[in-house]
Protein backbone atom coordinates (compact mmCIF):
# COMPACT_ATOMS: atom_id res chain seq x y z
CA UNK A 1 0.00 0.00 0.00
CA UNK A 2 3.11 2.24 0.96
CA UNK A 3 4.33 1.57 -2.26
CA UNK A 4 1.57 2.07 -4.28
CA UNK A 5 0.81 5.72 -2.44
CA UNK A 6 4.40 6.76 -3.43
CA UNK A 7 4.56 5.64 -7.12
CA UNK A 8 1.11 7.48 -7.04
CA UNK A 9 2.91 10.62 -5.52
CA UNK A 10 5.43 10.14 -8.04
CA UNK A 11 3.16 10.23 -10.96
CA UNK A 12 1.64 13.51 -9.59
CA UNK A 13 4.51 15.02 -9.12
CA UNK A 14 6.35 14.40 -12.45
CA UNK A 15 2.82 15.18 -14.08
CA UNK A 16 2.69 19.07 -12.62
CA UNK A 17 6.40 19.13 -13.30
CA UNK A 18 5.42 18.02 -16.77
CA UNK A 19 2.57 20.67 -16.96
CA UNK A 20 4.19 23.45 -15.64
CA UNK A 21 7.22 22.67 -18.23
CA UNK A 22 5.61 22.02 -21.49
CA UNK A 23 1.44 23.12 -21.40
CA UNK A 24 2.50 27.38 -20.33
CA UNK A 25 1.09 27.58 -24.14
CA UNK A 26 -1.57 25.61 -24.05
CA UNK A 27 -2.80 27.57 -20.19
CA UNK A 28 -2.26 30.44 -22.42
CA UNK A 29 -4.79 29.90 -25.18
CA UNK A 30 -7.10 28.70 -22.47
CA UNK A 31 -6.98 31.80 -20.64
CA UNK A 32 -7.39 33.94 -24.38
CA UNK A 33 -10.48 31.79 -25.19
CA UNK A 34 -11.97 31.77 -21.47
CA UNK A 35 -11.96 36.08 -21.81
CA UNK A 36 -13.18 35.23 -25.45
CA UNK A 37 -16.50 33.86 -23.80
CA UNK A 38 -16.80 35.71 -20.95
CA UNK A 39 -16.02 38.95 -22.65
CA UNK A 40 -20.17 39.95 -22.13
CA UNK A 41 -19.93 39.37 -18.69
CA UNK A 42 -16.67 40.70 -17.68
CA UNK A 43 -17.82 43.71 -19.77
CA UNK A 44 -14.82 44.13 -21.67
CA UNK A 45 -16.01 46.40 -24.07
CA UNK A 46 -17.17 48.63 -21.65
CA UNK A 47 -13.76 48.44 -19.53
CA UNK A 48 -11.66 49.11 -22.81
CA UNK A 49 -13.97 52.30 -23.52
CA UNK A 50 -13.67 53.54 -19.79
CA UNK A 51 -9.45 52.81 -19.64
CA UNK A 52 -9.56 54.71 -23.47
CA UNK A 53 -11.65 57.87 -21.91
CA UNK A 54 -9.09 57.54 -19.07
CA UNK A 55 -6.10 57.68 -20.85
CA UNK A 56 -7.15 60.89 -22.69
CA UNK A 57 -7.92 62.52 -19.69
CA UNK A 58 -4.07 61.80 -17.89
CA UNK A 59 -2.30 64.88 -17.58
CA UNK A 60 1.29 65.72 -17.82
CA UNK A 61 1.88 65.14 -14.37
CA UNK A 62 1.32 61.07 -14.24
CA UNK A 63 3.89 60.67 -17.15
CA UNK A 64 6.31 62.53 -14.91
CA UNK A 65 5.37 60.30 -12.00
CA UNK A 66 5.34 57.16 -14.67
CA UNK A 67 8.90 57.74 -15.36
CA UNK A 68 9.84 58.39 -11.65
CA UNK A 69 8.46 54.89 -10.98
CA UNK A 70 9.97 53.17 -13.78
CA UNK A 71 13.52 54.59 -12.74
CA UNK A 72 13.23 53.20 -8.94
CA UNK A 73 11.90 50.11 -10.53
CA UNK A 74 15.07 49.86 -12.85
CA UNK A 75 17.28 50.92 -10.09
CA UNK A 76 16.04 47.99 -7.97
CA UNK A 77 16.55 45.39 -10.73
CA UNK A 78 20.08 46.61 -11.15
CA UNK A 79 20.76 46.37 -7.56
CA UNK A 80 19.40 42.83 -7.52
CA UNK A 81 21.22 41.78 -10.13
CA UNK A 82 24.71 43.40 -9.00
CA UNK A 83 23.67 41.37 -5.50
CA UNK A 84 23.41 38.18 -7.85
CA UNK A 85 26.51 38.47 -9.54
CA UNK A 86 28.25 38.94 -6.38
CA UNK A 87 27.35 36.24 -5.14
CA UNK A 88 26.70 33.65 -8.22
CA UNK A 89 29.57 34.61 -10.52
CA UNK A 90 26.71 35.30 -13.23
CA UNK A 91 23.58 37.36 -14.21
CA UNK A 92 20.63 36.43 -13.73
CA UNK A 93 18.29 37.73 -16.21
CA UNK A 94 21.20 36.67 -18.94
CA UNK A 95 21.25 32.92 -17.05
CA UNK A 96 17.18 32.75 -17.30
CA UNK A 97 17.29 34.03 -20.77
CA UNK A 98 19.70 31.66 -22.02
CA UNK A 99 18.78 28.70 -20.04
CA UNK A 100 15.22 28.82 -20.52
CA UNK A 101 13.70 31.76 -22.97
CA UNK A 102 16.26 30.55 -25.88
CA UNK A 103 15.06 27.25 -26.56
CA UNK A 104 11.48 28.22 -26.19
CA UNK A 105 12.07 31.04 -29.16
CA UNK A 106 13.92 28.61 -31.69
CA UNK A 107 17.08 27.76 -30.30
CA UNK A 108 19.54 25.72 -31.82
CA UNK A 109 18.67 22.15 -31.83
CA UNK A 110 21.77 19.65 -31.12
CA UNK A 111 20.33 16.55 -32.30
CA UNK A 112 19.99 18.19 -35.84
CA UNK A 113 23.05 19.86 -35.73
CA UNK A 114 24.87 16.92 -34.82
CA UNK A 115 22.58 14.78 -37.27
CA UNK A 116 24.08 17.17 -40.24
CA UNK A 117 27.53 17.11 -39.08
CA UNK A 118 28.18 13.36 -39.54
CA UNK A 119 26.31 13.38 -42.52
CA UNK A 120 29.19 15.69 -44.32
CA UNK A 121 31.82 15.98 -41.31
CA UNK A 122 30.92 19.81 -41.81
CA UNK A 123 29.14 21.94 -39.31
CA UNK A 124 30.72 25.29 -38.71
CA UNK A 125 28.78 26.22 -35.82
CA UNK A 126 28.98 22.78 -33.79
CA UNK A 127 32.87 23.12 -34.82
CA UNK A 128 33.13 26.56 -33.21
CA UNK A 129 31.41 25.49 -29.97
CA UNK A 130 33.22 22.32 -30.02
CA UNK A 131 37.02 24.13 -30.58
CA UNK A 132 35.88 25.77 -26.87
CA UNK A 133 36.13 22.36 -25.41
CA UNK A 134 40.02 20.85 -24.73
CA UNK A 135 39.38 17.00 -26.22
CA UNK A 136 42.54 14.82 -25.66
CA UNK A 137 43.52 11.45 -26.71
CA UNK A 138 41.71 8.53 -25.07
CA UNK A 139 44.95 6.61 -23.44
CA UNK A 140 43.46 3.29 -23.16
CA UNK A 141 41.47 4.11 -26.59
CA UNK A 142 41.34 0.52 -28.40
CA UNK A 143 42.47 -0.93 -31.78
CA UNK A 144 40.19 -0.29 -34.69
CA UNK A 145 41.26 -3.54 -36.60
CA UNK A 146 40.98 -5.77 -33.85
CA UNK A 147 38.16 -4.57 -31.81
CA UNK A 148 36.66 -1.51 -32.95
CA UNK A 149 35.73 -3.10 -36.39
CA UNK A 150 34.77 -6.56 -34.60
CA UNK A 151 32.19 -4.60 -32.83
CA UNK A 152 31.01 -3.55 -36.49
CA UNK A 153 30.99 -6.78 -38.06
CA UNK A 154 28.66 -8.23 -35.15
CA UNK A 155 26.30 -5.62 -34.40
CA UNK A 156 26.00 -3.54 -37.89
CA UNK A 157 26.96 0.00 -36.04
CA UNK A 158 29.73 2.30 -36.29
CA UNK A 159 31.42 2.86 -32.99
CA UNK A 160 33.48 5.66 -34.01
CA UNK A 161 31.75 8.94 -35.31
CA UNK A 162 33.71 10.88 -38.36
CA UNK A 163 34.72 13.62 -35.92
CA UNK A 164 36.54 11.44 -33.60
CA UNK A 165 38.42 9.45 -36.64
CA UNK A 166 39.43 12.95 -37.87
CA UNK A 167 40.49 14.34 -35.01
CA UNK A 168 42.71 10.72 -34.79
CA UNK A 169 44.18 11.05 -38.45
CA UNK A 170 45.20 14.87 -37.76
CA UNK A 171 47.03 13.28 -34.35
CA UNK A 172 48.63 10.89 -36.57
CA UNK A 173 49.95 13.98 -39.00
CA UNK A 174 51.27 15.56 -36.15
CA UNK A 175 53.10 12.88 -33.99
CA UNK A 176 54.01 10.70 -37.18
CA UNK A 177 55.33 12.96 -40.43
CA UNK A 178 57.49 15.90 -40.45
CA UNK A 179 59.19 17.98 -43.34
CA UNK A 180 61.96 15.67 -44.34
CA UNK A 181 59.77 12.98 -45.44
CA UNK A 182 59.77 14.29 -48.86
CA UNK A 183 63.11 13.16 -49.03
CA UNK A 184 62.48 9.09 -48.11
CA UNK A 185 60.09 7.96 -50.54
CA UNK A 186 58.33 5.29 -47.93
CA UNK A 187 57.56 8.43 -45.55
CA UNK A 188 56.07 10.41 -48.05
CA UNK A 189 53.64 7.37 -49.05
CA UNK A 190 52.66 7.17 -45.31
CA UNK A 191 52.39 10.95 -45.26
CA UNK A 192 49.66 10.99 -47.98
CA UNK A 193 48.48 7.98 -46.20
CA UNK A 194 47.63 9.56 -43.06
CA UNK A 195 45.20 11.59 -44.46
CA UNK A 196 43.10 8.86 -46.83
CA UNK A 197 39.67 9.01 -45.68
CA UNK A 198 39.20 5.28 -46.96
CA UNK A 199 40.40 2.56 -44.65
CA UNK A 200 41.51 0.62 -47.80
CA UNK A 201 43.14 3.43 -49.23
CA UNK A 202 45.45 3.78 -46.51
CA UNK A 203 46.02 0.14 -45.90
CA UNK A 204 47.47 -0.03 -49.45
CA UNK A 205 49.32 2.76 -48.90
CA UNK A 206 50.87 1.21 -46.27
CA UNK A 207 51.97 -2.47 -47.97
CA UNK A 208 52.99 0.07 -50.86
CA UNK A 209 55.99 1.36 -48.63
CA UNK A 210 56.37 -1.53 -46.84
CA UNK A 211 57.65 -2.81 -50.61
CA UNK A 212 60.14 0.01 -51.10
CA UNK A 213 61.63 0.12 -47.43
CA UNK A 214 60.97 -0.95 -43.68
CA UNK A 215 58.83 1.97 -42.57
CA UNK A 216 57.69 2.14 -38.64
CA UNK A 217 54.45 3.91 -39.27
CA UNK A 218 53.09 1.61 -41.81
CA UNK A 219 53.43 -1.24 -39.49
CA UNK A 220 51.78 0.86 -36.89
CA UNK A 221 48.82 1.83 -39.42
CA UNK A 222 48.61 -2.26 -40.73
CA UNK A 223 48.76 -3.15 -36.63
CA UNK A 224 46.12 -0.58 -36.01
CA UNK A 225 43.65 -1.29 -38.65
CA UNK A 226 44.10 -4.24 -40.85
CA UNK A 227 44.82 -6.81 -37.73
CA UNK A 228 42.12 -8.50 -36.64
CA UNK A 229 43.78 -9.89 -33.27
CA UNK A 230 45.37 -8.37 -30.66
CA UNK A 231 48.54 -11.16 -31.32
CA UNK A 232 48.47 -10.11 -34.87
CA UNK A 233 48.54 -6.48 -33.73
CA UNK A 234 51.51 -7.13 -31.58
CA UNK A 235 53.55 -8.92 -34.42
CA UNK A 236 53.24 -5.97 -36.62
CA UNK A 237 53.97 -3.58 -33.19
CA UNK A 238 57.05 -6.03 -32.72
CA UNK A 239 58.03 -5.50 -36.18
CA UNK A 240 57.35 -1.85 -36.06
CA UNK A 241 59.74 -1.81 -32.78
CA UNK A 242 62.67 -2.86 -34.76
CA UNK A 243 62.05 -0.34 -37.65
CA UNK A 244 61.73 2.42 -35.39
CA UNK A 245 64.09 1.81 -32.72
CA UNK A 246 66.93 2.37 -35.41
CA UNK A 247 65.20 5.09 -37.04
CA UNK A 248 65.26 7.02 -33.15
CA UNK A 249 68.91 6.26 -32.85
CA UNK A 250 70.47 7.72 -36.08
CA UNK A 251 68.03 10.36 -35.73
CA UNK A 252 69.76 10.95 -32.27
CA UNK A 253 73.03 11.40 -33.52
CA UNK A 254 72.07 13.72 -35.68
CA UNK A 255 69.47 16.08 -33.79
CA UNK A 256 71.74 19.44 -33.10
CA UNK A 257 72.91 19.43 -36.84
CA UNK A 258 69.43 21.73 -37.66
CA UNK A 259 66.04 22.37 -36.86
CA UNK A 260 65.25 20.03 -40.04
CA UNK A 261 67.47 17.32 -38.00
CA UNK A 262 65.55 18.14 -34.51
CA UNK A 263 62.35 17.96 -36.48
CA UNK A 264 62.94 14.34 -37.48
CA UNK A 265 64.07 13.38 -34.17
CA UNK A 266 61.12 14.51 -32.51
CA UNK A 267 58.60 12.75 -34.92
CA UNK A 268 61.17 9.43 -34.61
CA UNK A 269 60.70 10.17 -30.84
CA UNK A 270 57.19 10.11 -30.87
CA UNK A 271 56.85 6.82 -33.13
CA UNK A 272 58.86 4.85 -31.00
CA UNK A 273 56.88 5.72 -28.00
CA UNK A 274 53.79 4.99 -29.06
CA UNK A 275 54.65 1.91 -30.40
CA UNK A 276 56.39 0.63 -26.74
CA UNK A 277 53.08 1.97 -25.19
CA UNK A 278 50.95 0.16 -27.68
CA UNK A 279 53.02 -3.45 -27.27
CA UNK A 280 51.76 -2.97 -23.38
CA UNK A 281 48.91 -2.31 -24.18
CA UNK A 282 48.89 -5.60 -26.05
CA UNK A 283 50.70 -7.46 -23.81
CA UNK A 284 47.91 -6.34 -20.58
CA UNK A 285 45.35 -7.19 -23.43
CA UNK A 286 46.35 -11.00 -23.97
CA UNK A 287 46.97 -11.02 -19.76
CA UNK A 288 50.40 -10.30 -19.61
CA UNK A 289 49.66 -7.55 -16.93
CA UNK A 290 53.04 -7.97 -14.55
CA UNK A 291 55.16 -7.60 -18.09
CA UNK A 292 52.91 -5.22 -19.51
CA UNK A 293 53.37 -2.89 -15.90
CA UNK A 294 56.98 -3.61 -16.54
CA UNK A 295 57.08 -1.70 -19.93
CA UNK A 296 55.35 0.99 -18.71
CA UNK A 297 57.45 2.10 -15.83
CA UNK A 298 60.62 1.63 -18.35
CA UNK A 299 58.71 3.57 -20.67
CA UNK A 300 58.14 6.60 -18.13
CA UNK A 301 61.77 6.13 -16.95
CA UNK A 302 63.06 6.63 -20.49
CA UNK A 303 60.87 9.60 -21.70
CA UNK A 304 59.98 11.13 -18.90
CA UNK A 305 58.84 14.69 -20.48
CA UNK A 306 56.34 12.70 -22.56
CA UNK A 307 53.55 13.50 -20.82
CA UNK A 308 51.08 14.28 -23.75
CA UNK A 309 50.09 10.09 -24.20
CA UNK A 310 49.18 9.82 -20.19
CA UNK A 311 50.94 6.65 -19.80
CA UNK A 312 50.15 6.60 -16.32
CA UNK A 313 46.46 5.86 -16.70
CA UNK A 314 47.54 2.39 -18.23
CA UNK A 315 49.74 1.84 -15.59
CA UNK A 316 47.52 2.30 -13.02
CA UNK A 317 44.49 0.20 -14.72
CA UNK A 318 47.26 -2.39 -14.64
CA UNK A 319 48.11 -2.33 -11.38
CA UNK A 320 44.36 -2.42 -10.12
CA UNK A 321 44.07 -5.68 -12.08
CA UNK A 322 47.38 -6.66 -10.29
CA UNK A 323 45.69 -5.54 -6.53
CA UNK A 324 48.76 -3.91 -6.28
CA UNK A 325 47.45 -1.17 -4.45
CA UNK A 326 50.27 0.20 -2.64
CA UNK A 327 52.39 0.58 -6.20
CA UNK A 328 48.62 1.96 -7.30
CA UNK A 329 49.40 5.11 -4.23
CA UNK A 330 52.17 5.77 -4.99
CA UNK A 331 51.61 6.56 -8.70
CA UNK A 332 48.58 8.51 -7.25
CA UNK A 333 50.87 10.98 -5.02
CA UNK A 334 53.25 11.67 -7.91
CA UNK A 335 50.25 12.70 -10.01
CA UNK A 336 47.81 13.88 -8.00
CA UNK A 337 49.93 16.07 -5.88
CA UNK A 338 47.70 19.39 -6.79
CA UNK A 339 44.46 20.53 -6.20
CA UNK A 340 43.18 20.35 -9.47
CA UNK A 341 43.56 16.40 -10.75
CA UNK A 342 43.76 15.99 -14.35
CA UNK A 343 41.67 13.49 -15.59
CA UNK A 344 38.54 11.35 -13.91
CA UNK A 345 41.36 7.90 -13.84
CA UNK A 346 42.99 9.97 -11.50
CA UNK A 347 39.85 11.32 -9.13
CA UNK A 348 37.86 8.01 -9.07
CA UNK A 349 40.90 5.98 -8.42
CA UNK A 350 42.05 7.81 -5.08
CA UNK A 351 38.15 7.35 -4.27
CA UNK A 352 38.04 3.25 -4.89
CA UNK A 353 41.62 3.50 -2.43
CA UNK A 354 39.60 5.56 0.48
CA UNK A 355 36.55 3.31 -0.17
CA UNK A 356 38.73 0.14 -0.09
CA UNK A 357 39.43 0.80 3.12
CA UNK A 358 35.89 1.26 4.86
CA UNK A 359 33.94 -0.11 2.11
CA UNK A 360 33.98 -3.53 3.53
CA UNK A 361 32.14 -3.18 6.80
CA UNK A 362 29.82 0.46 5.66
CA UNK A 363 26.33 0.30 6.58
CA UNK A 364 23.94 3.32 5.99
CA UNK A 365 21.60 2.18 8.61
CA UNK A 366 24.97 1.89 11.13
CA UNK A 367 26.32 5.26 9.85
CA UNK A 368 23.15 7.01 10.68
CA UNK A 369 22.76 5.82 13.77
CA UNK A 370 26.01 6.51 15.19
CA UNK A 371 27.68 9.01 12.47
CA UNK A 372 30.35 8.83 9.99
CA UNK A 373 33.87 7.95 11.78
CA UNK A 374 36.92 9.79 10.25
CA UNK A 375 38.28 7.21 7.59
CA UNK A 376 34.51 6.88 6.15
CA UNK A 377 34.89 10.85 5.90
CA UNK A 378 37.98 10.33 4.06
CA UNK A 379 36.47 8.41 1.88
CA UNK A 380 33.07 10.11 1.13
CA UNK A 381 34.77 13.12 0.44
CA UNK A 382 36.89 11.59 -1.91
CA UNK A 383 33.67 10.30 -4.00
CA UNK A 384 32.41 13.63 -3.67
CA UNK A 385 35.48 15.08 -5.33
CA UNK A 386 35.21 12.67 -8.14
CA UNK A 387 31.83 13.22 -8.78
CA UNK A 388 32.24 16.86 -9.16
CA UNK A 389 34.75 16.42 -11.12
CA UNK A 390 33.24 14.18 -13.36
CA UNK A 391 29.45 13.41 -12.79
CA UNK A 392 28.58 10.60 -15.17
CA UNK A 393 30.68 7.84 -14.36
CA UNK A 394 28.60 6.40 -11.16
CA UNK A 395 25.32 5.87 -13.29
CA UNK A 396 27.68 3.76 -16.01
CA UNK A 397 29.80 1.90 -12.24
CA UNK A 398 26.22 1.67 -10.44
CA UNK A 399 25.06 -0.10 -14.01
CA UNK A 400 22.63 2.27 -14.10
CA UNK A 401 23.18 3.47 -17.83
CA UNK A 402 24.72 0.62 -20.33
CA UNK A 403 27.97 1.29 -21.75
CA UNK A 404 29.43 1.08 -25.41
CA UNK A 405 33.05 0.81 -26.53
CA UNK A 406 34.95 3.77 -25.65
CA UNK A 407 35.69 6.71 -28.36
CA UNK A 408 39.42 7.76 -29.69
CA UNK A 409 39.29 10.81 -27.92
CA UNK A 410 37.53 11.98 -24.85
CA UNK A 411 36.26 15.21 -22.89
CA UNK A 412 37.83 15.96 -19.81
CA UNK A 413 34.77 16.05 -17.21
CA UNK A 414 31.85 15.00 -19.85
CA UNK A 415 30.08 11.42 -20.82
CA UNK A 416 33.11 10.33 -23.58
CA UNK A 417 35.75 9.93 -20.18
CA UNK A 418 32.79 8.88 -18.32
CA UNK A 419 32.76 5.90 -20.84
CA UNK A 420 36.37 5.31 -21.33
CA UNK A 421 37.01 5.27 -17.10
CA UNK A 422 33.97 2.48 -16.46
CA UNK A 423 34.88 0.92 -19.53
CA UNK A 424 38.47 -0.53 -17.97
CA UNK A 425 37.64 -0.16 -14.06
CA UNK A 426 34.13 -1.55 -13.52
CA UNK A 427 35.74 -4.49 -12.69
CA UNK A 428 38.33 -3.16 -10.33
CA UNK A 429 35.19 -1.35 -8.17
CA UNK A 430 32.96 -4.89 -8.70
CA UNK A 431 36.30 -6.89 -6.93
CA UNK A 432 35.97 -4.28 -4.12
CA UNK A 433 33.63 -5.61 -1.54
CA UNK A 434 31.43 -3.03 -1.03
CA UNK A 435 33.08 0.07 -2.73
CA UNK A 436 30.29 0.26 -5.18
CA UNK A 437 27.20 -0.04 -2.22
CA UNK A 438 29.45 2.89 -0.61
CA UNK A 439 29.24 5.06 -4.00
CA UNK A 440 25.58 4.07 -4.19
CA UNK A 441 24.70 5.57 -1.09
CA UNK A 442 26.52 8.53 -1.35
CA UNK A 443 27.40 10.24 -4.54
CA UNK A 444 24.02 12.01 -5.12
CA UNK A 445 24.89 13.67 -2.07
CA UNK A 446 27.51 15.53 -4.38
CA UNK A 447 24.99 17.92 -5.78
CA UNK A 448 23.28 19.15 -2.39
CA UNK A 449 26.92 20.53 -2.09
CA UNK A 450 27.69 21.93 -5.29
CA UNK A 451 26.84 25.61 -4.77
CA UNK A 452 24.35 27.38 -7.80
CA UNK A 453 24.54 27.76 -10.59
CA UNK A 454 26.53 24.09 -10.74
CA UNK A 455 28.78 26.07 -13.58
CA UNK A 456 30.74 27.70 -10.75
CA UNK A 457 32.05 24.72 -9.09
CA UNK A 458 33.06 23.94 -5.58
CA UNK A 459 36.39 22.57 -5.45
CA UNK A 460 37.17 22.63 -9.33
CA UNK A 461 37.33 25.07 -12.22
CA UNK A 462 33.91 26.19 -13.66
CA UNK A 463 32.18 23.40 -15.19
CA UNK A 464 32.16 23.48 -19.22
CA UNK A 465 29.08 24.60 -20.99
CA UNK A 466 30.11 23.01 -24.22
CA UNK A 467 30.39 19.68 -22.83
CA UNK A 468 27.39 18.16 -24.61
CA UNK A 469 28.08 19.41 -27.93
CA UNK A 470 31.24 18.28 -27.78
CA UNK A 471 30.20 14.84 -26.53
CA UNK A 472 27.92 14.11 -29.01
CA UNK A 473 30.71 14.73 -32.12
CA UNK A 474 32.76 11.86 -30.03
CA UNK A 475 30.18 9.66 -29.07
CA UNK A 476 28.15 7.44 -31.79
CA UNK A 477 24.28 8.26 -32.87
CA UNK A 478 22.73 5.32 -31.04
CA UNK A 479 23.88 6.23 -27.39
CA UNK A 480 21.81 8.47 -25.08
CA UNK A 481 24.61 10.97 -24.80
CA UNK A 482 24.18 12.10 -20.52
CA UNK A 483 24.12 15.50 -19.82
CA UNK A 484 25.55 17.01 -16.63
CA UNK A 485 23.01 17.00 -14.05
CA UNK A 486 20.77 20.29 -13.74
CA UNK A 487 19.43 21.34 -9.76
CA UNK A 488 15.49 20.45 -10.68
CA UNK A 489 13.09 23.42 -9.54
CA UNK A 490 11.41 22.02 -5.99
CA UNK A 491 8.33 20.28 -6.04
CA UNK A 492 6.80 22.77 -3.76
CA UNK A 493 7.61 26.00 -5.18
CA UNK A 494 5.98 24.67 -8.25
CA UNK A 495 2.85 23.33 -5.76
CA UNK A 496 2.75 26.62 -4.76
CA UNK A 497 2.60 28.25 -8.06
CA UNK A 498 -0.31 26.33 -8.88
CA UNK A 499 -1.84 26.87 -5.54
CA UNK A 500 -1.48 30.40 -6.09
CA UNK A 501 -2.63 31.09 -9.71
CA UNK A 502 -5.61 28.62 -8.38
CA UNK A 503 -6.70 30.69 -5.74
CA UNK A 504 -6.19 34.12 -7.68
CA UNK A 505 -8.41 32.63 -10.41
CA UNK A 506 -11.00 31.94 -7.35
CA UNK A 507 -10.70 35.38 -5.97
CA UNK A 508 -11.45 37.23 -9.39
CA UNK A 509 -14.45 34.92 -10.30
CA UNK A 510 -15.92 35.77 -7.22
CA UNK A 511 -15.37 39.90 -7.13
CA UNK A 512 -17.14 38.97 -10.90
CA UNK A 513 -19.84 36.66 -10.39
CA UNK A 514 -20.56 36.59 -6.13
CA UNK A 515 -23.83 34.96 -6.62
CA UNK A 516 -23.06 32.43 -9.26
CA UNK A 517 -19.90 31.22 -6.95
CA UNK A 518 -21.68 31.56 -4.17
CA UNK A 519 -23.91 28.69 -5.61
CA UNK A 520 -21.20 26.51 -6.62
CA UNK A 521 -19.49 26.77 -3.34
CA UNK A 522 -22.65 25.86 -1.39
CA UNK A 523 -23.28 22.73 -3.99
CA UNK A 524 -19.52 21.66 -3.73
CA UNK A 525 -20.28 21.85 -0.19
CA UNK A 526 -23.47 19.75 -0.26
CA UNK A 527 -21.35 17.31 -2.29
CA UNK A 528 -18.60 16.78 0.43
CA UNK A 529 -21.50 16.59 2.84
CA UNK A 530 -23.28 13.84 0.91
CA UNK A 531 -19.89 11.87 0.69
CA UNK A 532 -19.32 11.94 4.24
CA UNK A 533 -22.97 11.53 5.03
CA UNK A 534 -22.71 8.31 3.07
CA UNK A 535 -19.92 7.28 4.64
CA UNK A 536 -21.65 6.58 8.57
CA UNK A 537 -22.82 3.82 9.57
CA UNK A 538 -26.86 3.83 11.00
CA UNK A 539 -25.72 4.25 14.89
CA UNK A 540 -24.80 7.68 14.27
CA UNK A 541 -27.05 8.84 11.85
CA UNK A 542 -29.53 7.66 14.49
CA UNK A 543 -27.86 9.16 17.71
CA UNK A 544 -27.44 12.51 15.53
CA UNK A 545 -31.00 12.45 14.66
CA UNK A 546 -32.03 11.97 18.21
CA UNK A 547 -30.02 15.15 19.56
CA UNK A 548 -31.32 17.76 16.97
CA UNK A 549 -34.82 16.72 17.63
CA UNK A 550 -34.48 15.90 21.28
CA UNK A 551 -36.28 12.57 21.22
CA UNK A 552 -36.79 10.80 24.71
CA UNK A 553 -34.71 7.98 25.49
CA UNK A 554 -37.05 4.93 25.23
CA UNK A 555 -37.79 3.33 28.25
CA UNK A 556 -35.66 0.61 29.83
CA UNK A 557 -37.03 -3.22 29.86
CA UNK A 558 -38.56 -4.11 32.80
CA UNK A 559 -38.13 -7.72 34.25
CA UNK A 560 -41.16 -9.72 35.51
CA UNK A 561 -40.63 -12.00 38.04
CA UNK A 562 -42.47 -15.45 37.14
Amino acid sequence: MAEAATGFLELLKSCIVWSWTYLWTVWFFIVLFLVYILRVPLKINDNLSTVSMFLNTLTPKFYVALTGTSSLISGLILIFEWWYFRKYGTSFIEQVSVSHLRPLLGGVDNNSSNNSNSSNGDSDSNRQSVSECKVWRNPLNLFRGAEYNRYTWVTGREPLTYYDMNLSAQDHQTFFTCDSDHLRPADAIMQKAWRERNPQARISAAHEALEINECATAYILLAEEEATTIAEAEKLFKQALKAGDGCYRRSQQLQHHGSQYEAQHRRDTNVLVYIKRRLAMCARRLGRTREAVKMMRDLMKEFPLLSMFNIHENLLEALLELQAYADVQAVLAKYDDISLPKSATICYTAALLKARAVSDKFSPEAASRRGLSTAEMNAVEAIHRAVEFNPHVPKYLLEMKSLILPPEHILKRGDSEAIAYAFFHLAHWKRVEGALNLLHCTWEGTFRMIPYPLEKGHLFYPYPICTETADRELLPSFHEVSVYPKKELPFFILFTAGLCSFTAMLALLTHQFPELMGVFAKAMIDIFCLAEFRDWNCKSIFMRVEDELEIPPAPQSQHFPN
